[in-house]
């Protein structure tokens, strides 16, 4: 049996037709309107939820052009079939052009009417779907969204949204697992191309070889291994966002590129001589200090002024502590529901060693860390017994200069250690690509994960 929320309008002057038709999809649970002419079909698409018409070519009043060109002005997302004569096909395909789903030829065959309104209340179906996941989506990366105590972040959360209604390139800067990208997301769905796509790109994850591919596209056959046409992450954004993570990362072969995309929102595919045009927003990302770079020569300064119209800064956890406690609670309830564990906070003792700790990896850090210890956890009470060794005296003696209890070379080797393990997570394990992050060779890269046993 059908469901009844699915209604049906049938525009029909053949008076034992339209009946029999009525029947038909009455029996079938529809919910059905029947209407003699154009006019009164007009009436009732004004007055009722109508999801299909199913109307015949010539009526009183007007025809089933006229009904199809006036209903999808009141209501666009109503489908309409048309009923016709055999000799009549031509009209009919017209109305298709014009907007009508498909046609049926009288006698109506009455199966394959019940197999085309399943078609249509199926296409229905994932239109809601998609409405329910998009609008899920936005809520899900609202800035308000964010969770934030702080007055640190709650400034950072404004500047976003004054900036997300507006076409400007953003730059977001912070340390690695501040939410960078979660801030990106959230200025795309806060602006007015929320409904078209958000395409994500870390460039750490690609070596030079392949980020441009990446980035504009191939033609076929314009290197080896390209066996089929490729469209780009550029192309793919048109009419949305692409964010591009760690930007900071793309060597200057390809900046130059990029550089002109942003200005003309022209670029070429690899082996092409099209002029290809996107309508993209830029919302970049980075952890390193790009005027360094640009002092150095790694960074072109006129694309980093394309790139930084607006820049957005979050800071470290370290630095907006106030945060800890809110963000504490949210992974707790996040995890403890998805691991179906009776976890509902976190020891006073266990806290404090939070609220000590200095969060070299940020909220990344501090959302794996509760992931383990609800995993971990016997009871309701998250406590210092669930949680790894967080000596606050560690990371600083690592990061700070002033401290040197722990000696030169010890020192030496955990930053050094902590950098490239950072390049590597950075770059999803790619050796080539974590060296290019650290400015060193490959070679010189695979000597130190040997020197420092990193190998693993």
């Amino acid at each position: 049996m059908t469901d009844s929320i699915f209604s049906i309008l049938v525009a029909e002057d053949e008076e034992a037709q339209r009946n029999a038709l009525v029947r038909f999809l009455q029996k079938r649970g529809y919910t059905v309107f029947q209407a003699p002419d154009v006019r009164q079909a007009l009436d009732l698409v004004k007055s009722e939820v109508t999801d299909l018409i199913l109307t015949d070519f010539k009526m009183p009043g007007g025809t089933g052009l006229d009904l199809i060109r006036e209903a999808k002005q009141i209501s666009p997302e109503t489908d309409v079939v048309v009923m016709t004569a055999y000799g009549n096909v031509a009209d009919a395909v017209e109305m298709m052009k014009l907007g009508a789903y498909d046609f049926l030829t009288k006698p109506i065959d009455l199966d394959v009417l019940e197999n085309l309104i399943l078609r249509i209340r199926e296409k229905h179906s994932l239109k809601a779907e998609n409405k329910n996941l998009k609008e899920t989506l936005e809520r899900k990366y609202q800035l308000s969204g964010i969770i934030s105590k702080s007055p640190e972040m709650e400034e950072v959360l404004n500047l976003a949204a004054r900036v997300a209604p507006s076409k400007a390139t953003v730059l977001i800067r912070g340390e690695s697992g501040t939410g960078k990208e979660l801030v990106a997301r959230a200025i795309h769905y806060g602006s007015p191309r929320k409904a078209k796509p958000l395409i994500t790109m870390n460039v750490a994850a690609f070596n030079e070889g392949t980020l441009e591919s990446e980035l504009f596209g191939h033609e076929k056959g314009s290197f080896t291994g390209a066996s089929q046409q490729r469209t780009g992450r550029f192309e793919q954004a048109d009419g949305g966002t692409l964010f591009i993570d760690e930007v900071g990362d793309i060597p200057l072969s390809v900046q130059v590129k990029l550089l002109r995309a942003i200005q003309f929102g022209s670029f070429e595919r690899i082996g092409g001589n099209q002029q290809r045009h996107a309508d993209v927003r830029i919302v970049a990302a980075t952890h390193r200090n790009l005027e360094e770079m640009i002092r150095t020569g790694a960074f072109r300064e006129d694309l980093f002024y394309r790139l930084n119209v607006v820049s957005v800064d979050i800071p470290p956890l370290r630095k907006r502590r106030t945060d800890i406690q809110a963000l504490s609670d949210h992974f707790i309830r996040k995890f403890a529901g998805e691991n179906g564990k009776p976890v509902t906070g976190i020891s006073r003792e266990a806290f404090d060693k939070l609220m000590k700790y200095e969060f070299p990896g940020n909220v990344r850090e501090l959302q794996n860390l509760l992931e383990r210890a609800v995993i971990l956890c016997r009871g309701d009470l998250i406590t210092t017994h669930d949680l790894p060794s967080l000596s606050p005296a560690d990371p600083a003696g690592v990061f700070d200069p002033a401290s040197l209890s722990e000696g030169y070379e010890k020192k030496l080797k955990e930053f050094e250690t902590a950098m490239i393990r950072e390049a590597l997570r950075q770059s999803s394990g790619n050796q080539t690509a974590a060296a290019r992050i650290l400015g060193i060779s490959e070679r010189h890269l695979r000597s130190r994960l040997e020197r420092l046993d990193l190998k693993k």
